[in-house]
């Protein structure tokens, strides 16, 4: 089994349909541990909830039909176009690398520690097959920090020096290759040089935004692109997120950091479970399968469930009519905190000032 974008990936990719159904809600505090700064032991749960996604044989999707709180998918909605659905797994724990990060980042900073950040590469979170990136066998989660005796720090660096090339140029990039172990565990190599010829783009493909650039991109790697990041942080922290996958444990991760770092209970010692993504800057951005994961939280006793107020997860969670479960709509992680506060949990103080 594998857990990815808040799923767990059930089956064999037998067809083009998926279902999204309940999975379990777990509390993260006994996954995390902080090394060089004091803790706050408690018994306060914070969870995090996931879904099963599940790749449909043809009778599957006829019996699941007669099943409630499923959500039926396609390939085409789980993936970017031109993507191969083996990337699926590692774009998962990709998701989750990154949930991590932000959650460590947006968790210090709330408790009033500085945390510098410094652009470290362009990171691929997907290849087009075919394509030049899959040709120079480039991966999910490798991160490209130059090309030739140029720096790249950022995606749109890297969008930026291929857009005007013209197709057939040869390139050498400079890549952090990553090793993704089965569980999800994100390891990287020093940086090596990979040799590519540009392409040129095909039909279809989705203008940059990135500042500078206009019109069509002349040529193409095939790649899809986030930035990376430098991060320094004031503890060392690890959330063993074995088998998980996904962005949406982001704002559970936060709290339970917070909590774990602060005196008191945050929760006021009820039962809460939270979805969402959270950024650097504090922020709650919007997941999927919410409903699915309203019927699994209730499911786990919990009695509060903290959601993005944002691309209809609201409605999704009380679509699922589950009762005594109260859903606490969130935009920022400041918010989520006041929420909790009104429930009787306290105001975070560090117990380790912050320098």
């Amino acid at each position: 089994m594998l857990i990815l974008g808040g799923v767990i990936v059930l089956g064999r990719w037998s067809t083009n349909e998926y279902a999204l159904t309940p999975g379990d809600a777990t509390p993260v505090s006994p996954l995390v541990k902080i090394g060089g700064l004091k803790t706050n032991a408690h018994l306060d749960k914070i969870m995090l909830t996931d879904v099963y996604l599940t790749s449909l044989t043809e009778w599957q999707y006829i019996t699941m039909h007669f099943q409630s709180h499923v959500q039926f998918v396609t390939a085409d909605e789980l993936l970017e176009p031109g993507i191969p659905s083996d990337e699926l797994g590692p774009q998962g724990f990709l998701e989750m690398n990154d949930a991590k990060e932000g959650a460590e980042v947006a968790a210090f900073r709330a408790l009033g520690w500085r945390v510098p950040t410094t652009g470290a590469g362009a990171v691929i979170t997907g290849v087009v097959a075919p394509s030049p990136a899959r040709s120079a066998k480039l991966a999910v989660g490798d991160e490209v920090t130059g090309i030739g005796s140029k720096n790249i720090d950022s995606s749109c660096q890297l969008v930026q020096y291929v857009h005007d090339l013209a197709p057939g140029v040869p390139l050498t990039l400079h890549v952090r290759r990553v090793t993704i172990s089965q569980t999800g565990v994100l390891s990287y190599a020093t940086a090596s040089d990979v040799k590519l010829t540009t392409g040129a783009e095909p039909a279809g493909v989705q203008a940059s935004d990135c500042p500078g650039v206009t019109g069509r991109d002349r040529s193409w790697l095939g790649v899809s692109l986030e930035d990376g990041f430098k991060v320094v942080l004031p503890a060392k922290v690890n959330i063993n997120t074995a088998n998980i996958g996904g962005p949406s444990a982001g704002l559970a991760m936060t709290l339970t950091l917070i909590n774990e770092l602060s005196a008191g209970s945050l929760t006021g010692h009820h039962v809460v479970a939270a979805t969402g993504t959270v950024d650097f800057a504090g922020q709650v951005g919007a997941v999927g399968g919410v409903e699915e994961k309203a019927v699994a939280v209730h499911r786990s006793g919990a009695t509060y469930f903290l959601v993005p107020d944002s691309g209809g997860d609201v409605a999704a969670a009380r679509d699922a009519d589950q009762p005594d479960l109260t859903i606490l709509p969130v935009n920022s992680l400041a918010q989520a905190l006041r929420d909790l506060r009104r429930l009787g949990g306290v105001k975070p103080v560090a117990l380790s000032p912050p320098t």
